[in-house]
């Protein structure tokens, strides 16, 4: 019953996997193009498992950032997988340990949410092993073949690769903002308050990390105000 269970976790993270195997791919190249070391960025993968956390927070590292704001802009980006991690604790067996569920907090994904939320009955450690061992494995692996093939590359093609990347996040962005009116004006927002923290006299003085929290703490409560999402018993009404 735990081998069938485990292995079944492991084909139901197998597609997470193959997906976040190519983000992890961006961040190895950016890391190892930035001139971080390519074993910092395997093992920073390997240690937080989180994509927006870790672009924001090598950047801030390679900025001589402050503790202060590494932590700070990590919350901000994070503080969803809260939420995640206490619905998902009503769905998780009353039989799992402690230890366990910390293991099982550690590798809690918008992915892995979604998939654990729709997995029938209770959450047991058998098949949430085998969920998190795929995507971790291909997070990390992803990260680790990014650098490593950028770091054999010549310098000029890395460059170019670096301006890719850039290209790939515009492409990720602009199909939904064509579609849905409120990530539009969320992108723009976003893009328009940047400007200023980077432009105006007296904002341009903040550090890059105050700035990115600043502005995505601005921009998200403007958004939710104006676009809010409505529960299910409200679009019944």
């Amino acid at each position: 019953m735990n081998n069938r269970a485990f292995f079944q976790g492991i084909r139901d993270g197998l597609p997470i996997c193959l997906g976040y195997f190519s983000v992890s791919f961006a961040f190895g190249m950016t890391c190892v193009i930035s001139g971080f070391p390519l074993w910092a960025a395997v093992l920073t993968s390997l240690s937080n498992v989180t994509s927006a956390g870790q672009f924001a927070g090598v950047n801030l590292i390679l900025a001589d950032g402050a503790y202060v704001e590494l932590a700070v802009t990590t919350l901000i980006i994070n503080i969803r997988y809260f939420l995640m991690s206490l619905s998902m604790s009503q769905k998780v067996d009353p039989s799992v340990k402690l230890w366990q569920r910390l293991l099982i907090s550690f590798g809690i994904t918008d992915e892995i949410f979604a998939v654990s939320m729709q997995h029938p009955g209770t959450l047991k450690p058998p098949y949430m092993a085998g969920l998190l061992l795929t995507p971790i494995a291909g997070w990390t692996l992803g990260t680790f073949c990014g650098g490593a093939i950028t770091s054999l590359i010549p310098p000029a093609l890395s460059s170019a690769l670096g301006i890719a990347l850039y290209g790939m996040f515009i492409a990720i962005v602009i199909p939904p903002a064509r579609k849905e009116k409120p990530i539009l004006f969320t992108v723009v927002f976003a893009i328009l308050l940047s400007c200023v923290f980077t432009y105006a006299p007296f904002l341009k003085q903040l550090s890059g990390g105050w700035g990115i929290i600043l502005v995505t703490v601005i921009v998200s409560a403007v958004a939710a105000v104006l676009f809010p999402v409505k529960t299910p018993d409200e679009e019944n009404l």
